[in-house]
Order: C-alpha cells, then structure tokens, then sequence
C-alpha cells in the first residue's frame, strides 16, 4: 500500500508539473489520502523560505524513517502551495502534521485540536509595491496575495492603518512564486507575500519597494488526534526538526545544501527553474530561524502568543473566523510539551547525529 501510494504521489507531481492535471485549487485532492492512515503524513511547502528548507531535510532525514518505520508508521511528505490548503487534511485525520504559518495555524485551532510542536520561522511578511509611497494611495490598486495566508493578514493590516478595507481594492489571487513576475510586468500595483517573492522582487525591479510589513510566524503543528494516539511517532519527528534547525547551523556549507535540495523540491513542485539566488537563500534562512534564540522552542515569554490573540482578534472582527470560536482552543496548543521531552533526552532521540539522503 505504500508503495501504491509513493508511485500515486510521483504520478500525480508529475501531471501537475506537466499541465495534464485538473485545476490548481484541486492539486491537493488528488494525493487521494485515506483518513487514518499508518503513515504519518506531513504537510510541506517547497515554495517558501525558510518553511521549503526545513521540509527538504525533514523528508531526507534518514533517522527519522527509520523510528517511524521501526513503529509501523513510515514517513509521507506532500508539498502544498499554501498552508490553507493543508487544513481539511488535517483537521479530518487524512494528514498528521504540517509546516503552517500564524493564519493557517489559527483556522486549523479554530474547527481542530492541535499542538504547536515548534517554532520555524520568525520574521515579517511584507507589501511590496512598484512605487514607494504606495502606501497611502492605495485605494483602487491591484494588490496580489495568497488567500487565507499569513501574508493575507499582512495585507489586511496595511489597508488597516490607511483605513481601507478589502472592497476598496481589487484583490488578485496569486501563488507566491507567480508575484514578482507580475510586479514586474505591471500587472498589480503591489503584492503581500513572504520570502523568497519580496528578495526576488526588489533584485529584478529596480523601483519595486516594501511599503508595509508584519510580524510573522511558522510553525510545526501536529494534530492533537496524532499526538495522543502516537506519542513516540510524535516526538521523533519534532527531534527532525531540533536536528534540522541544528545541522543547519554547523556551517554554512550544510544550510546551501539545504537550500539546493529546498530549490530542487521547489521545481519539482511548480514545473519552474529556481530564481532565488543560493547565497540570498542563505541569508534569509539565517535572518528568520537560525538567528531566531532558541529556536524551533518557543519561550514562555515570547510575542507569539500575543501576536496570535491579536490575529485572532483581528480576523474574528472581519467575519474570517466563526463568532463563537474560541481562544482557549489556540492558546492550549502551545501546552504541548513534546519538544521538551525530546530536548531532555538527546541521545534518545538522536538530536545531534544526522543521516540525510543526497
């Protein structure tokens, strides 16, 4: 069955890449996957940075499918555009995890029980425009962005702070490596987006310019459904993520190759050559995890919890969560205590041995 499934994956990639698949919006439906699986199945997202990376070498790492095949439940990775599309797979069981930034993360809490396993990114999103000043002119402009995303919100707090909304705007729905080629070209007046679009952007567009940005988070988030049902399958894939985040940091030459795999994922993935620059892949993996102190943990007095009741707030006020959702639902999620568990036991869980495929 595995197998079957591995080669339904590789047929599907390949349909997507050549055209022959139904349309975007429904590439995900095609991975066909069951609820309930043996498998433990992670969502990844090979078009984002640092989010493609850390996927990259998670479904690489050796260690990691060796415990889960030593308990019965081998690895499965699926790329997704956006973390929104990850989110009936997870909330009905058909997957188990995935890497989502604040916005998605707030939606699954909202319908799902789910654990916040670790931080893996930290950074700002940003509005980018084809001319600085934008910002307060944006009335009737052609603002692209990913739907239901963090660099949605992003865009909803900059049409805040002039005091529009998104009716004032004509919204055109984008997949983010699509953005700055239409920047470029003038298609839209600006785009909401996370990296690597904003570095590309503002290298091929001499007057392209960030006029807004946002804080910004993502995650490894778990369902809550996996974690109590499997707790040891759990744990040994938040010790691939500590074992990422920290292969990475012994050298330079260990975040390139990661960054090589992440672009090769990428392409395989949209059909299209990588345009990011390796060394700028470098710097933002740098810049949004492997600079961020402590991380993939989350400190008890971090801004994350902060800055998500205030998404939360914000989105409840615009009719883009039900009403009566609660925010006991998010805020327990980071009661999660599988990082701890596995940063206690080092030699357990293997955190500072690493065995990843070329």
């Amino acid at each position: 069955m595995t197998m079957l499934r591995d080669w339904s994956g590789l047929l599907l990639l390949w349909l997507c890449c050549t055209g022959l698949a139904a349309a975007d919006e429904e590439y995900f439906a095609r991975y066909a996957l069951p609820r309930n699986a043996a498998s433990v199945d992670l969502g990844v997202q090979p078009l984002g940075y640092p989010a493609a990376m850390i996927g990259a070498l998670l479904q690489r790492d050796r260690i990691l499918k060796r415990r889960l095949e030593e308990l019965g439940q081998p690895l499965a990775t699926f790329a997704f555009r956006r973390g929104s599309d990850m989110l009936d797979l997870l909330a009905d069981g058909r997957l188990e995890a995935g890497l989502l930034g604040d916005l998605p993360t707030i939606r699954l809490a909202a319908r799902t029980d789910v654990a916040i396993a670790g931080l893996t990114k930290r950074s700002a999103t940003a509005l980018v425009a084809r001319q600085e000043g934008l910002l307060t002119h944006l009335q009737g402009k052609r603002l692209a962005y990913v739907p239901d995303s963090s660099a949605h919100y992003t865009l909803l707090q900059a049409l805040a702070s002039v005091g529009l909304s998104e009716r004032e705007v004509t919204l055109v729905a984008l997949t983010i490596d699509e953005m700055p080629a239409a920047l470029a070209q003038g298609r839209i007046d600006g785009f909401a987006a996370w990296e690597p679009a904003p570095t590309i952007a503002l290298a091929s567009h001499p007057q392209a310019r960030i006029v807004f940005r946002g804080p910004s988070s993502d995650y490894l988030v778990l369902t809550r459904r996996f974690v109590q049902r499997h707790p040891e399958a759990a744990r040994h894939l938040v010790a691939a993520l500590v074992r990422a985040l920290e292969w990475m940091r012994q050298s330079r030459g260990n975040i390139e190759t990661a960054a090589r795999w992440a672009m090769h994922d990428g392409s395989a993935f949209s059909g299209q050559a990588p345009v990011l620059p390796l060394a700028q892949a470098v710097t933002i993996a740098r810049r949004e995890i492997l600079e961020v102190p402590a991380a993939p943990a989350i400190p008890a007095a971090s801004g994350d919890r902060h800055l998500l009741l205030g998404e939360f707030h914000f989105l409840q006020r615009l009719g883009k969560l039900p009403a009566n959702t609660s925010w006991e639902r998010l805020a327990m999620a980071f009661a999660y205590d599988g990082l701890q568990q596995v940063t206690a036991a080092p030699t357990r869980y293997r955190l500072y041995v690493f065995d990843y495929e070329p």
